[in-house]
């Protein structure tokens, strides 16, 4: 399967979330909403638009996604490394 997902910041941690169908953001890319049409694509996009006007993520945007061995992966590398979390430790003192 292959299809596309809305990807962005939150504003409150910086954190990369996903939308989900709902117009949640949430966490983890499997719970992101997955567009395999166009159509459906640009409405999730003008949804994450309005969530970033409301102030709640930054910088919205499509990425292509696919099934590797029953999970999603982003197919671009940067939006690889994105989804997975820092890729710095968080667990040393600053």
């Amino acid at each position: 399967m292959t299809g596309q997902m809305i990807l962005a910041n939150r504003l409150t941690d910086g954190r990369v979330v996903f939308l989900a169908a709902d117009g949640r953001w949430v966490d983890d890319i499997a719970g992101g909403a997955v567009a395999t049409a166009p159509g459906v694509a640009s409405q999730l996009l003008a949804t994450a638009r309005v969530a970033e006007s409301r102030n709640a993520v930054i910088e919205p945007c499509l990425i292509d996604i696919r099934q590797v061995a029953g999970h999603r992966q982003p197919v671009a590398w940067r939006e690889a490394i994105r989804a997975t979390g820092p890729t710095v430790r968080t667990d040393l003192p600053a």
